[in-house]
């Protein structure tokens, strides 16, 4: 029907949409369209690129660093289900290979997710000219630059949703080459079985990256039908049983991930089915609306309360379902296309409609890359109809005019909503700006907080979050631990004990209870809870930790050692679990083992004063005192009043010799302040000072000092240390200097 005429005829009835149109501009010129859309995505998403790990990054990231850094990591991700968050082992593939080029440098990471972004919209035109449906050009431009988008494109986790949406567009791509279903007619195809092969390869490599491409055999389907009229068993069903199956499978996967590992179950899935009909009803609506007129985006859209005794709430899905029902019955007047568009809308949105639990429906019914996928359809479908009309106007420049127009506007929404996308601050508060009820936004802005040492502005938060939802588990261990680090010993052990009453088994509630408990100096009922924690998370790693740092005060030591290992290997970029591993190590007078520790600890945190500083007093220990003074003075470079470090620098500066290093004046320096940092009332630091005063040749200072120093560590009963600055005193007297690095007993106390 070249003149868009419908006919009766269920052969010859087409898209209304498919009649003449304009000519695709990048046709011929395809390299031209991939360089326009790789850079106009990347301008648009320039805020973004810089940005950090936010919300659930860790958990492709930073989160499952022991999984990232070998081969044994990568197996585990393949061959264990549970391993992830879901089982998406091919984007945590890609992860892992990130992670081994460039660490958790994000720059990288956001560019990659851009520029799959922009391959999956090449993709996208490149399937609609196949298809020859007009207007491919824009509806590809659309897609890439359409600011519903960013979250997906913008945030480094949903790597999943564009490289699943990569393999699915090439799959499509690869099966039409199988059997050419572009094709309007029956007559004679061409076989490729080489294509059939690459379609199901990169079907299944869609659904490992991600579950949402279960729909790709169902969407072949209905192009046949679209192209045709019918369906046919054997060209067009049988030859995708492969990728149904694979589909079916790999969702019914997922769905139990989702119940028993990611955590969607409990009260806030306490939905009845008539109110799952309703939000049902109401998705796709939602979705219509922001990717025609994408005003108001939110991180986390308010959840509406579903009443199924409102009269008005079921306007949505009678509306959704008559709307279905027109498209179907009209299909003969105006074509197919608009009625198939809206099957694949609503057919590639249905695991996402509310009749099954996803986790992120606890937070709102909404998100915006869960239309990712789906949105192509409306896409296509707005993009023909209005290249349709340019040709029905013949107002070919004023097409192109406009929608040069809606593509400079889709951009700077885009470039906008980048923005929130740079750290957590900025995306929480954000998100708090359009929808100030969101309890969970609260929870994780104070978290956000926190981490940068504005605990008072986190627990105003916390408290907030409270108060919105009062059995949030989660903010009642949050505000715990922040009442702890401000001194509210009692009000943070209320918050604890609320939340195991709320959650019996959390295991993060018996872990704060434990470290609340420590606090109060109350041991084994600490270690008792840490315990629990670790009998409901056996890999806990921050459990472990605190375990072994409380079996570590007991005394137990050896069981100390044992899960603070466990601490380490759970999670090996943290450096305070290295640094505690070694303060455990030298209780078992492990020196070696405990300065590999701390050597790990230095290169996780370069700035920290503390762990230069500790590695630099076991390093005189262990009688390399030359090593000792680099860590020291780097640790003097970032805290300059740090008394410990002085003493140690002191220490070893004189009783190196010269020519290796030593340097009395400044020696006696570094020691005067250190014990003016302390009021002259720490027996090791006046026993470094009469060492100083020793190496400068001031041997009267020297001895009185040692005496100040045996007098304080006689009345605080330490008695080996007596002995040795008795010693020393004894070379002053002599006028010597004493010229023996190593100690037999660190005043520093390392």
């Amino acid at each position: 029907m070249p003149n868009g005429k419908p006919t009766d005829s269920a052969s010859d009835e087409r898209t209304a949409v498919s009649a003449p149109t304009l000519n695709d501009p990048f046709a011929h010129k395809p390299w031209l369209l991939a360089l326009i859309l790789a850079v106009a995505t990347l301008v648009a998403y320039f805020p973004a690129l810089h940005g950090g790990f936010i919300w659930d990054d860790d958990k492709w990231t930073t989160g499952i660093s022991p999984l990232l850094r070998d081969v044994s990591g990568l197996r585990s991700i393949w061959c264990h289900l549970t391993a992830l968050q879901q089982y998406y082992p091919l984007t945590a593939t890609t992860f892992w290979l990130d992670y081994h080029l460039w660490g958790f440098w994000t720059l990288p990471y956001h560019i990659e997710n851009v520029l799959l972004h922009s391959l999956a919209a090449l993709l996208f035109w490149r399937l609609l000219l196949r298809l020859s449906i007009p207007g491919a050009w824009l509806a590809a431009a659309v897609f890439a630059l359409h600011p519903v988008m960013v979250e997906s494109a913008g945030w480094i986790t949903e790597r999943k949703n564009v490289l699943s949406l990569v393999l699915y567009l090439g799959a499509l791509l690869a099966y039409g080459h199988f059997n050419s279903f572009w094709k309007e007619d029956d007559g004679p195809q061409v076989r490729h079985p080489g294509a059939y092969a690459l379609a199901l390869l990169l079907c299944l490599g869609a659904l490992l990256a991600k579950t949402t491409a279960f729909s790709l055999a169902a969407v072949i389907v209905l192009i046949g039908w679209w192209k045709r009229g019918r369906v046919r068993w054997q060209e067009d069903v049988l030859p995708t049983l492969p990728m149904f199956a694979m589909a079916v499978g790999f969702c019914l996967v997922t769905a139990y991930l989702e119940k028993t590992h990611v955590g969607a179950q409990g009260p806030d899935f306490a939905v009845t089915f008539p109110e799952r009909c309703l939000i049902a009803g109401r998705v796709p609506w939602f979705y219509i609306g922001k990717l025609l007129y994408p005003a108001n985006l939110c991180f986390v859209y308010p959840r509406w309360q579903p009443d199924a005794r409102s009269w008005q709430q079921w306007l949505y899905p009678v509306a959704a379902v008559g709307v279905l029902m027109a498209l179907w019955l009209a299909r003969r007047r105006i074509g197919r296309g608009p009625v198939t568009a809206a099957f694949f809308f609503v057919g590639t949105l249905f695991p996402l409609l509310g009749f099954f639990n996803a986790y992120g429906m606890r937070f709102s019914f909404v998100w915006n890359h869960w239309v990712y996928l789906p949105s192509l359809g409306l896409i296509t479908l707005a993009a023909a109809l209005a290249a349709r009309a340019a040709v029905v106007l013949r107002a070919p420049r004023g097409f192109n005019g406009v929608a040069t127009g809606v593509l400079v506007a889709l951009g700077a929404l885009t470039w906008k909503q980048a923005l929130i996308y740079q750290d957590m601050e900025t995306l929480w508060v954000d998100t708090l700006t359009r929808n100030p009820q969101c309890w969970m936004a609260h929870n994780n802005l104070g978290l956000a907080l926190e981490s940068l040492g504005r605990t008072q502005e986190a627990t105003q938060h916390f408290e907030q979050a409270l108060q919105i939802k009062p059995d949030y588990v989660e903010a009642h261990n949050n505000l715990g631990i922040a009442l702890l680090q401000t001194g509210k010993v009692k009000k943070a052990m209320e918050q604890a004990e609320q939340a195991l009453r709320i959650e019996s088994n959390s295991p993060v509630a018996h872990n704060n209870l434990g470290l609340i408990l420590a606090e109060q100096g109350r041991l084994p009922e600490a270690i008792g809870h840490y315990e629990q924690a670790l009998r409901s998370q056996p890999d806990f790693a921050a459990a472990h930790y605190n375990l072994g740092i409380a079996l570590n005060r007991a005394g137990k030591v050896q069981e100390a050692v044992e899960h603070l290992n466990k601490a380490v290997r759970l999670t090996p970029n943290n450096a305070d679990f290295h640094y505690d591993l070694g303060d455990a190590l030298i209780r078992q007078g492990k020196v070696t083992d405990a300065l590999a520790q701390y050597e790990q600890a230095s290169q996780i945190a370069p700035n920290n004063a503390a762990i230069h500083r500790k590695l630099g007093a076991v390093l005189i220990v262990a009688g390399k005192p030359q090593e000792a003074v680099g860590h020291l003075e780097r640790a003097l470079r970032v805290k300059p009043d740090f008394a410990e470090a002085q003493n140690d620098l002191a220490w070893a500066l004189g009783t190196l010799p010269k020519a290796e290093g030593g340097d009395a004046v400044r020696a006696v320096s570094l020691a005067q302040r250190a014990c003016e940092l302390t009021g002259n009332r720490s027996a090791a630091y006046l026993d470094t000072l009469a060492v100083a005063y020793g190496a400068a040749g001031r041997f009267s200072e020297a001895v009185a000092s040692a005496q100040k120093a045996i007098e304080l560590a006689r009345s605080a009963g330490q008695a080996a240390l007596v002995k040795e600055i008795e010693a020393r005193l004894e070379l002053y007297r002599n006028g010597r200097a004493y010229t023996q690095p190593t100690r037999a007993t660190n005043p520093s106390n390392p």
